[in-house]
């Protein structure tokens, strides 16, 4: 008996100083309580974020960010990273929230959710000024070199079409225009506004973008993980407020040129599914 009352106190102080020697979780802080937002983005997609002439980040989601934090009283820092990277950012949690021109597709609405909309817009196609890189319709994507993220819709949709894909890892605008003007590749598939003005900053570039053959109207946010929507109430409701009293378009047209805060007038020749 004085054996087992022996080993019952010695494995009672064992468990005391395995409690006492085992580290706390850590508890994480309510991203909607920190003083300091961490913001992912890319830095390379102008004109919704990208380095301007003096070096320095700017752009439409970049200076929205920068009017809702100091609405709401946080400090801000960016973190670079291509598409992926940003995704896994906010999913972990090493960001709390991600500005880089954001659309959802149905896979991604699984894991994330986006603000009220930034902007609303839908997709076009830059091609080749000499020769429309020889495309007229939607099936005449196929055999094309279609260049892009590797994971985006726009991707998706160019494969479904039968274009080789050609993929870029947070490459800048001049990098993807000079590519389909050469020839390596042939259509780049994104967004209509960012590729408006990604065509009228390089004029020297000779591509173009088809008139005739829109797609897929998109409603573009910020984004955030499934587990941190008080934050995006919260930041909602400071985007209500801007668009109320007309900054989201006082910023919208100054990186735009029009007000991308309300949805645009245009036919949508083709509203094209995807499997996910």
């Amino acid at each position: 008996m004085k054996k087992i009352g022996l080993l019952v106190s010695t494995l009672i102080l064992s468990l005391s100083l395995f409690a006492a020697c085992t580290p706390k979780k850590e508890s994480k802080e309510p991203a909607k309580e920190k003083k300091e937002w961490v913001v992912a983005t890319s830095g390379t997609l102008f004109p919704a974020s990208y380095y301007n002439d003096k070096n320095e980040l700017t752009g439409y989601d970049i200076e929205v960010v920068k009017e809702v934090a100091k609405r709401m009283d946080k400090k801000v820092t960016f973190k670079e990273y291509n598409v992926d990277g940003m995704l896994t950012s906010v999913q972990k949690g090493s960001a709390d929230f991600a500005a880089n021109d954001f659309s959802l597709s149905d896979s991604r609405k699984k894991k994330f959710i986006l603000s009220e909309p930034l902007k609303y817009s839908f997709g076009s196609m830059i091609v080749r000024k000499s020769d429309q890189s020889g495309i007229k319709s939607f099936e005449d994507l196929k055999g094309k070199k279609s260049a892009g993220e590797a994971t985006t819709n726009y991707m998706k949709i160019a494969e479904k079409y039968g274009a080789e894909l050609v993929s870029y890892d947070n490459a800048t605008n001049d990098q993807y225009l000079t590519d389909v003007a050469n020839g390596r590749t042939d259509v780049i598939l994104n967004d209509y506004y960012l590729q408006k003005m990604s065509v009228g900053a390089l004029p020297d570039i000779p591509v173009m973008i088809l008139d005739d053959l829109y797609f897929n109207p998109t409603e573009n946010g910020l984004l955030f993980s499934k587990e941190n929507t008080e934050l995006k109430k919260e930041i909602d409701v400071t985007l209500g407020e801007m668009k109320k009293d007309g900054t989201l378009a006082k910023i919208s047209k100054e990186f735009f040129g029009a007000d991308v805060s309300v949805k645009p007038d245009v036919k949508i020749a083709e509203d094209i599914k995807i499997e996910e």
